[in-house]
C-alpha cells in the first residue's frame, strides 16, 4: 500500500454542536489543532488504512469459503453427494439462511463490545474449521448442515466491519473504504478462480482424495491461519485503547468522531438504551426501503455466483473456465476503485449506483444477444462492473443513519439481512436447465436492475426534499448550515 492515506488529510474542523450519541468514549478529548492536527491525522489515516487492507484480506477468505462450492461443482462434486434437479442451488441458497438469522443480532452485541476483534477472528475460525470439514462430507444432507453454519457464522462479519468502518471514519472518507472493503468480492472472485485451477489441476487423486475435497481443506486452512492473526491486526472501535495508535492518534481518533454528530438530537438528552436504536431502525420505513432496494440489486448480481458456471459455457476444460475467471474481476476492482474516489469526492451516491447497474445491464443484454464466444466473454466484462453499485449503496446508508452508533449498527444489519434474502431467492435464477444460454437468468437480472435503480431515485428525491426543509428552517431562524443528507 502507498505510504499515503486512501484519501488525504481532511478539514475536520467541528460543524456540529451536539454530544455524541451511543456508547461514551473513555478519556478526555484533547483540542489537537495548535499540535499539528493535520500531520497526527495523516499517520491516523494512514495506519488506519492498512488495518483496512487487513479487513479485506478477512472478507476475500469470507467470499472464498461462501462460494468455493461452485468450482468444486465444475469436479464432480454434484456427482459424488449423488444431488438431482435443484438441490445444488439450495445448496447455495440454505448459506444465506444462515445469514439472515445472525446479521441483526450479531451487529447489535457487536455495538456493545469493546474487542470486537476478538469476536470477529473468532467466528472466522469456526467457519473456517466447518469449511474444512466440508471436505469429509458424504451425503447431500450433511454438506446442506454445514453450509448453513457456515453462513450463520460468516454472516457475522461483513455487517460488523462495515460498522467497524463507520466508528473510525468520516461522512467523506467512508465511500471509498467501504468500496475498499467491498472489493475484496471482486479480488476472491478473481484469486478463488485462480487458486482453485491450480488446487483442481495439482492436488486431484493426491491421498486418494478428489479435486474438490483438497478445494475445501486448504482454502479452510487458510482461512484458520489468517484467523489467528486477525486477533492482533483488526481494529477495534476508537474508544478502546489501542497498542498500534500513540496517544495523540488515539485522542484525535475519538475527537474525529465527535465531530460528525449532527446538530439533531435523536434521544432529547437521554442515554441510548442497549436496544433503542434496534427499535428505532425497525420503525423507520427508510430502512426497509433501502432493505428493499439493496435486496433488488444483489439479486441482479446474483450472476456473481455462478461466475464459473457462465464461463464454462464458452466450451472450455474447467481449468481454463475458471482461469477465465480472473480478468473480469480484476478489471472491475480497478474501476471500483475510481468509482467510489469520485462518489466520495462529489458527494454522490445515487449515479455512482445507477451508473455500474447500467453497465451490468449493458453486459446482460450482449449476453442474451449471442452465443458467439468472444462477444459472451466481453460481457463479462460488463457485468463486473455492476457489484460497486452495492458498495456505494451500503455507504448511503451509513451516512443516511449517521445520527446515532446504535441505529447505524442496527440499521445496517438489517439492510444487510433483508439485502441478503435476495441472495437467498437468487440461488434459483440459474438452473442448469436454463443453460447454456441463461436467456431467462439474464431477464431476470435486467429486471432486477431497473427496479433498484427506480427505486434509488425515488430515495434520492426524498432525501433532496429533506434538505430542502432543513435549508428553509435555518433560513428562517437565522441559523447556520448543519447537516445534510447525501445524495
Amino acid at each position: 500500500m502507498s505510504d499515503l492515506p486512501l484519501l488525504g488529510s481532511v478539514d475536520c474542523s467541528p460543524r456540529y454542536d451536539a454530544t455524541s450519541s451511543g456508547s461514551s468514549d473513555d478519556g478526555p478529548t484533547l483540542p489537537l489543532d495548535n499540535i499539528g492536527r493535520s500531520t497526527v491525522e495523516k499517520r491516523l489515516l494512514r495506519k488506519l488504512d492498512l488495518r483496512v487492507a487487513f479487513l479485506v484480506l478477512v472478507y476475500i477468505m469470507n467470499i472464498m469459503d461462501r462460494t468455493n462450492v461452485v468450482a468444486a461443482r465444475l469436479r464432480g462434486f454434484e456427482e459424488d453427494l449423488d444431488m438431482t434437479g435443484n438441490q445444488f442451488n439450495t445448496l447455495i441458497g440454505i448459506l444465506n439462511v444462515g445469514y439472515l438469522v445472525t446479521q441483526a443480532p450479531s451487529n447489535m452485541i457487536l455495538h456493545r463490545m469493546k474487542r470486537p476483534s476478538l469476536y470477529l477472528s473468532s467466528c472466522m475460525m469456526v467457519w473456517a474449521a466447518i469449511t474444512m470439514y466440508m471436505s469429509a462430507v458424504q451425503t447431500y444432507r450433511a454438506a446442506l448442515i454445514l453450509r448453513f453454519f457456515i453462513g450463520f457464522v460468516e454472516a457475522t462479519f461483513f455487517p460488523g466491519a462495515i460498522f467497524i468502518l463507520s466508528r473510525w471514519y468520516k461522512r467523506n472518507e467512508l465511500g471509498l473504504r467501504t468500496v475498499f472493503l467491498f472489493c475484496g468480492n471482486s479480488i476472491s472472485n478473481a484469486l478463488s478462480a485462480l487458486i482453485a485451477s491450480g488446487i483442481v489441476a495439482s492436488l486431484d487423486g493426491v491421498l486418494g482424495f478428489t479435486a474438490w475435497r483438497w478445494l475445501f481443506f486448504v482454502e479452510g486452512a487458510l482461512t484458520f491461519t489468517i484467523a489467528v492473526f486477525a486477533i492482533w491486526i483488526l481494529p477495534d472501535f476508537p474508544s478502546t485503547p489501542s497498542v498500534w495508535l500513540l496517544p495523540d492518534e488515539q485522542i484525535l481518533a475519538k475527537q474525529r468522531m465527535e465531530e460528525e454528530v449532527v446538530a439533531r438530537i435523536e434521544y432529547d438528552g437521554k442515554p441510548e438504551e442497549n436496544f433503542s436504536g434496534l427499535t428505532e431502525a425497525l420503525m423507520d420505513w427508510r430502512v426497509w426501503w433501502l432493505g428493499v432496494t439493496l435486496h433488488l440489486i444483489l439479486s441482479s448480481m446474483s450472476f456473481t455466483t455462478f461466475f464459473p458456471t457462465l464461463s464454462a459455457t464458452m466450451g472450455y476444460s474447467a481449468t481454463t473456465s475458471l482461469f477465465l475467471c480472473a480478468p473480469p474481476w480484476i478489471l472491475g476492482t480497478a474501476t471500483s476503485f475510481v468509482v467510489a474516489r469520485h462518489s466520495d469526492v462529489t458527494g454522490d451516491r445515487f449515479w455512482h449506483i445507477a451508473g455500474p447497474l447500467l453497465v451490468g445491464i449493458a453486459g446482460f443484454i450482449i449476453a442474451i444477444s449471442t452465443m458467439n464466444t468472444a462477444v459472451r466473454y466481453l460481457s463479462l466484462f460488463f457485468m463486473a462492473q455492476s457489484p460497486v453499485a452495492y458498495a456505494v449503496s451500503l455507504t448511503w446508508v451509513l451516512n443516511t443513519f449517521s445520527q446515532s452508533q446504535s441505529k447505524r449498527a442496527a440499521a445496517v444489519a438489517l439492510v444487510s439481512t433483508m439485502a441478503s434474502t435476495g441472495l437467498v431467492s437468487s440461488s434459483y435464477f440459474w438452473p442448469s436447465s436454463w443453460g447454456p444460454s441463461y436467456v431467462n437468468s439474464y431477464l431476470i437480472c435486467i429486471l432486477a436492475g431497473i427496479v433498484s435503480i427506480a427505486m434509488c431515485w425515488v430515495f434520492k428525491e426524498h432525501l433532496s426534499r429533506c434538505n430542502e426543509v432543513a435549508e428553509a428552517e435555518e433560513k428562517a431562524l437565522g441559523l447556520p448550515e448543519g447537516f445534510r443528507y447525501l445524495l
